[in-house]
């Protein structure tokens, strides 16, 4: 079993613009030696955008709750949105609304900028309003790739079905698989690195098993609810990290180990190489009470590879980093 290493979400929440009211979880800039970017390489930062709720905005055309253009440069920017509605464009022409359950996957490679506004119809009406958004590093092999922009759909995503260990006829939930593998069924996101981001929804309690690389970083988010995780009740706008990975790619091919081996990840019952995870039970009552939970999984591959940043740009060295700011600054951004 996979044992906590960490739980994140001590930090008060910040607002980014006048839009997005989130709680950074991770940030790969943080110096703590014991939980920093090297212990969840690939994911450089996790923002939690906890549901708040918007009252109908009157100047939604002219002033939307958002932020205007910004750069990034030298990662992957990914998007979830479970309330609300946010619209984005960049300098590549990408574009669209994404709606409640769509994702936005946004390669900023040697440079873009975007904006990300709430939709003039969500401006309109106003409303309950949540979202993560994650970075993903950039091997230094595609530091420098052309910026592009994947609108996913949440019709688009792969849906699985969870079932109970008990009983593998009773339904406990779904995952909808934005990235990745699982056991074959190839999520809708094109990634540079092996990464799985599964949006997972419990609707009853029961305990599933879920199959991950053993080679991969692990992070577990839990957006809505409460549930229990190795025996530890966790809340809703906190981060699980796990422990390190228990292999490495070059030592599974010294050994020759299948590269289909999984850790397991199980929402209950607890044995080696898993991990416990459950909705948390109500209070007894006469009528038994059904509870969910809402869980977003993630799993990268450790990219092993030195990190300069600064501010919305991520680098492999400080002189690259100090060329960034000097492109920048020169109007040879992205260029």
């Amino acid at each position: 079993m996979r044992p906590i290493k960490h739980i994140h979400g001590d930090k008060a929440p910040h607002w980014i613009g006048d839009g997005f009211y989130v709680k950074t979880l991770i940030n790969h800039l943080d110096n703590d030696s014991d939980i920093n970017y090297r212990h969840t390489d690939p994911f450089l930062l996790f923002d939690y955008g906890q549901p708040t709720t918007f009252a109908l905005n009157p100047h939604y055309q002219t002033k939307p709750h958002g932020i205007g253009q910004h750069p990034h440069k030298g990662f992957e920017a990914v998007t979830v949105a479970y309330a609300g509605e946010i619209s984005h464009a960049d300098s590549t022409g990408g574009r669209g609304d994404i709606l409640a359950g769509d994702a936005q996957w946004m390669t900023t490679g040697r440079g873009i900028t975007h904006e990300e506004f709430h939709s003039e119809a969500f401006g309109a009406r106003g409303g309950l309003f949540s979202m993560v958004q994650l970075w993903v590093n950039l091997p230094s092999a595609h530091k420098l790739t052309a910026p592009k922009y994947q609108s996913i759909k949440r019709a688009d995503m792969p849906m699985v079905t969870l079932t109970a260990d008990s009983n593998h006829q009773t339904a406990i939930g779904t995952a909808a698989i934005i990235a990745g593998d699982w056991q074959g069924i190839k999520g809708a996101a094109s990634t540079f690195t092996p990464i799985n981001l599964w949006d997972i929804a419990l609707h009853r309690a029961g305990a599933t098993t879920l199959q991950l690389p053993n080679t991969h970083n692990v992070l577990l988010l839990v957006q809505e609810g409460e549930v229990l995780v190795n025996g530890t009740a966790i809340s809703a706008g906190h981060l699980i990290q796990f422990a390190a990975p228990t292999q490495h790619r070059a030592e599974m091919a010294a050994e020759q180990v299948a590269t289909h081996d999984r850790i397991e990840l199980c929402l209950l019952a607890a044995h080696t190489d898993e991990l416990d995870a459950t909705p948390v039970e109500a209070p007894i009552q006469k009528t038994p009470v059904e509870t969910s939970a809402k869980l977003l999984l993630l799993s990268g591959e450790p990219i092993g590879e030195p990190v300069a940043a600064h501010g919305p740009f991520v680098m492999n060295t400080k002189e690259e980093l100090h060329q960034t700011l000097r492109d920048y600054q020169a109007g040879r951004f992205g260029q």
